[in-house]
C-alpha cells in the first residue's frame, strides 16, 4: 500500500511538472520582451545587401553615424555563415515616445563631411542597389509598398494592395546623379498587453517600418539642441552625393508609434505571408502527375513481367518454352557482379544517406515551425550539426554495402566516406571564400569559424562515420538471390540512346520538372535576400522528388538489363543525379537574367557562387537522390515473388516447381489473385 501511494504521488508530481513546462514553452521564436513607457528600444544594424552583387557588407563599412562604443552581438554559426554582423547604432528610441525630427550625430552647425573616397564608395553602393537592414526587438525593418492591382476602375479607388520590402534602399539614382537617403522616419507598432488594474501597462513591439527620405542639407532647419524641422515634401530637394568631391550632409531620424491589434505571436505574419499560393499548389499537382506517370510505367513493367512469367511457369504441357531466355534473363549470372571502384560508390552512398537524413529532419522540423526566422541562423546551424551527427547512419550503410561488394579495407573506406563529399564542398567554399575575402565582404567566413568547422568535421563527423562503418561492416552483407558467374559475360554493342550520358540527361527531365517551380522560389529567397518559410510545400516536393528519382532509376535499370548490360550499379546512382544538371543550367539561366549586365568582378563573383551552388546541387542529388534510387533498384531483386519469378530457374538449373496454392486455385481465382500479387510486389519496392 505504501509503495502504491508513493507511485501515485510521483505520477501527480510528474503531471504537474509537465503542465508547468508547457506553459513556459513557445514555438516558434523566442520569449517576448515587455516594455514599459519610456523604456529604451534598441535599434541594431544587421548588414547591407544587394541582390545584384550578392556581397553583404557590414553596416559601418559606410560612413554612417557611429555610437560612442561599437558593440557587436555574439552570433551563432548560422548568422556568421549568412554574413550577419549585428551591431548597435546611435538611434535613441523609447517605447511610445514620439520624435518629430532629431539630428543623429554631430551638431547642426557641424554637418558630416564625406571625403572623396567615402563619397565614391556611397555612390558605388547606391549604383549597386544596396539595402540597409535594421532590427528592433529582433524584428527586421520593412518598407511599405502600396500599389493598385489589376482591378476595375471603381475598385481601384477603394483599396490598395500592400507589400513589404525587407530593409530600405540606401539611395536612388536620377540620370547620372546619386542621392542618399539621409532621413529615416521610423514607424513602430506596439500591442498593449492586458494587465491588472493596479499595474502599469506593458507594450510589445509587433511591427517595424521605415520611410526613407533624401533631404538636402540646406532644407533641414536644426537648432542647437539637435532638433530639426522637416521641409514640406513639395518644396524639398534631395541630398546629392557627388563622387568627385567632398559632400556635407546631416543624418536625421524621426519616430512615430501606433497601437496595433496584432499580437506578439503573430508579428512575423507580415514577413512570412504566403503569396502566390496557387502557384505552389500547381507545383504540387504537377509533381504528383509526374509521379503517377512514372508509377504507371513501373507498374506496367512489373505486372507484365510477373503475369507472363507466372503464367508460363504454370503451363505443364509447354515446359520447353519456359527454358527460352531473352533480354534481361541472359545476364542473371552477372547482375550482382561488384562494380568498379566499390569504395567510392559506397562512400558516395554513405554521404547520400547522411544528406538525406539531415535534409529530411531539417525540413520536417522547419515545417512544424521550430526553425522560425525570428531565431536567426537557427536553420543553418541545425543543418550543420545534423549533418555531423548523421555521419553514423551514413557510415553504417556505406560499410555494409562495401562488404557486400567484396571490400576488405574498411578503415580506408570509412575515411573516404567521411572526407570525400565534405572535402569537395569544403574546397569549393574555401575558393569562394577567398574571392569574398578580396572584396572585404561580411559574407566571408572568418578564419576562427573555418577552424571551428574543421574541428566539427574531424572531431564529430569523422569518429561517428568510423563508428557506423565499423558496425555496418561487421553486419551480414546483403544476400544476393543468384550466384555470380566466374567469367563475365560479354556485353553486346549498345544503341546510342543507351549511352550513359544520354540516359542521365533523359532521366533528369522528369524529376526536375517535378521541382522546378518550387526551385524558383528557393532561388529568389537565396539570391534576393527574402524569407523562405513555405516548408510545408517544400516537404511535399522533397518527398515527391525522392519518389520520382527512385522510380525513374528503376525504369532505366530495367531498360539497361533488357539490353543485356549488367553494369547497373553506377548507372542507377548517376541517373537520378541527372536532375542536378538541369538545376545547374537553371542557376546559370538565373545568373544571365539577373547579374550579367553588371561589372566584371561582380559578375565573376556571382558566377563563382552560382557554379559552386550548382556543383553542390549536382553532388547533392547524386548522393541523396542517388541513394534513394539505388536502394529500390537493389531491393528490386530480393523481393520474394520477383526473386522466384526472375531467378529461381537459374539457381536450380531447371524450371521452378509450381507452387501448390497455384494448382489449387481455379482459373477465375488465379486471375483475381495475380493482379493483387502484382500490386503487392509493386508496393514492396518502396
Amino acid at each position: 500500500m505504501a509503495a502504491s501511494a508513493v507511485m501515485e504521488r510521483l505520477r501527480y508530481t510528474l503531471l504537474l511538472l509537465l503542465l508547468h513546462s508547457t506553459d513556459s514553452f513557445y514555438v516558434p521564436g523566442v520569449a517576448p520582451i515587455n516594455f514599459h513607457r519610456n523604456d529604451p528600444v534598441e535599434i541594431k544594424a544587421v548588414k547591407l545587401t544587394s541582390s545584384r552583387t550578392q556581397l553583404p557588407y557590414e553596416y559601418y563599412s559606410l560612413p554612417f553615424c557611429q555610437p560612442t562604443k561599437i558593440t557587436y552581438k555574439a552570433e551563432n554559426l548560422g548568422e556568421v555563415l549568412r554574413g550577419d554582423r549585428i551591431v548597435n547604432t546611435p538611434f535613441q528610441v523609447s517605447m511610445n515616445v514620439e520624435k518629430k525630427c532629431e539630428v543623429l550625430c554631430n551638431f547642426p552647425n557641424k554637418p558630416v563631411t564625406l571625403t572623396v573616397e567615402q563619397s565614391k564608395l556611397i555612390a558605388e553602393r547606391i549604383r549597386e542597389d544596396y539595402y540597409v537592414h535594421l532590427i528592433a526587438d529582433n524584428l527586421p525593418v520593412a518598407t511599405r509598398l502600396e500599389f493598385y492591382s489589376n482591378r476595375e476602375e471603381e475598385e481601384k479607388k477603394k483599396e490598395k494592395d500592400v507589400q513589404f520590402e525587407h530593409g530600405y534602399r540606401l539611395g536612388f539614382m536620377d540620370g547620372n546623379k546619386f542621392y542618399l537617403h539621409n532621413h529615416l522616419s521610423f514607424i513602430l507598432y506596439y500591442h498593449r498587453e492586458d494587465v491588472e488594474e493596479n499595474q502599469e501597462h506593458t507594450y510589445r513591439v509587433v511591427r517595424f517600418e521605415v520611410i526613407p527620405q533624401s533631404i538636402k542639407l540646406e532644407d533641414l532647419k536644426a537648432d542647437e539642441k539637435s532638433m530639426c524641422t522637416l521641409p514640406e515634401a513639395t518644396g524639398s530637394a534631395p541630398q546629392e552625393i557627388d563622387p568627385s568631391k567632398e559632400n556635407q550632409l546631416l543624418f536625421t531620424y524621426s519616430v512615430h508609434w501606433e497601437e496595433s491589434d496584432i499580437k506578439w505571436a503573430s508579428r512575423w505574419d507580415t514577413y512570412l505571408t504566403m503569396s502566390d499560393v496557387q502557384i505552389h499548389w500547381f507545383s504540387i499537382i504537377n509533381s504528383v502527375v509526374v509521379v503517377f506517370f512514372l508509377s504507371g510505367i513501373l507498374s506496367m513493367i512489373i505486372i507484365r513481367t510477373l503475369r507472363k512469367d507466372i503464367a508460363n511457369y504454370n503451363k505443364e504441357d509447354d515446359i520447353e518454352d519456359t527454358m527460352e531466355e531473352s533480354g534481361w534473363k541472359l545476364v542473371h549470372g552477372d547482375v550482382f557482379r561488384p562494380p568498379q571502384y566499390p569504395m567510392i560508390l559506397s562512400s558516395l552512398l554513405g554521404s547520400g544517406i547522411q544528406l538525406f537524413c539531415m535534409i529530411l529532419i531539417v525540413i520536417f522540423v522547419a515545417m512544424l515551425g521550430m526553425l522560425s526566422p525570428s531565431s536567426r541562423g537557427a536553420l543553418m546551424t541545425t543543418a550543420c550539426f545534423l549533418f555531423m551527427f548523421m555521419g553514423v547512419f551514413g557510415g553504417f550503410f556505406a560499410g555494409r554495402l562495401y562488404r557486400t561488394l567484396k571490400g576488405h579495407r574498411w578503415k580506408k573506406g570509412a575515411f573516404c566516406t567521411a572526407t570525400l563529399y565534405p572535402g569537395v564542398v569544403f574546397g569549393i567554399c574555401f575558393v569562394l571564400n577567398c574571392f569574398i575575402w578580396g572584396k572585404h565582404s561580411s559574407g566571408a567566413v572568418p578564419f576562427p569559424t573555418m577552424v571551428a568547422l574543421l574541428c566539427m568535421w574531424f572531431g564529430i563527423s569523422l569518429p561517428l562515420v568510423y563508428l557506423g562503418y565499423y558496425f555496418g561492416f561487421r553486419k551480414q552483407p546483403y544476400d544476393n538471390p543468384v550466384r555470380t558467374n566466374q567469367i563475365p559475360r560479354q556485353i553486346p554493342e549498345q544503341r546510342w540512346y543507351m549511352n550513359k550520358f544520354v540516359g542521365i540527361l533523359m532521366a533528369g527531365i522528369l524529376p526536375f520538372g517535378a521541382m522546378f517551380i518550387e526551385l524558383f522560389f528557393i532561388f529568389s529567397a537565396i539570391w534576393e535576400n527574402q524569407f523562405y518559410y513555405l516548408f510545408g510545400f517544400l516537404f511535399l516536393v522533397f518527398i515527391i522528388l525522392v519518389v520520382s528519382c527512385s522510380q525513374i532509376s528503376i525504369v532505366m535499370v530495367y531498360f539497361q538489363l533488357c539490353a543485356e548490360d549488367y553494369r547497373w550499379w553506377w548507372r542507377t546512382f548517376l541517373v537520378s543525379g541527372g536532375s542536378a544538371f538541369y538545376v545547374l543550367i537553371y542557376a546559370v539561366f538565373y545568373f544571365v537574367n539577373k547579374v550579367l549586365s553588371f561589372p566584371l568582378y561582380e559578375s565573376a563573383t556571382f558566377l563563382e557562387e552560382t557554379v559552386g551552388f550548382g556543383k553542390g546541387q549536382t553532388v547533392l542529388p547524386e548522393g541523396e537522390e542517388g541513394c534513394s534510387a539505388w536502394d529500390p533498384c537493389l531491393w528490386l531483386f530480393p523481393v520474394p515473388a520477383l526473386r522466384e519469378s526472375l531467378f529461381s530457374s537459374h539457381q536450380s538449373g531447371g524450371i521452378p516447381p509450381v507452387v501448390p496454392w497455384q494448382r489449387a486455385l481455379p482459373g477465375l481465382g488465379r486471375e483475381l489473385l495475380l493482379p493483387l500479387l502484382d500490386v503487392a510486389c509493386f508496393s514492396l519496392l518502396f
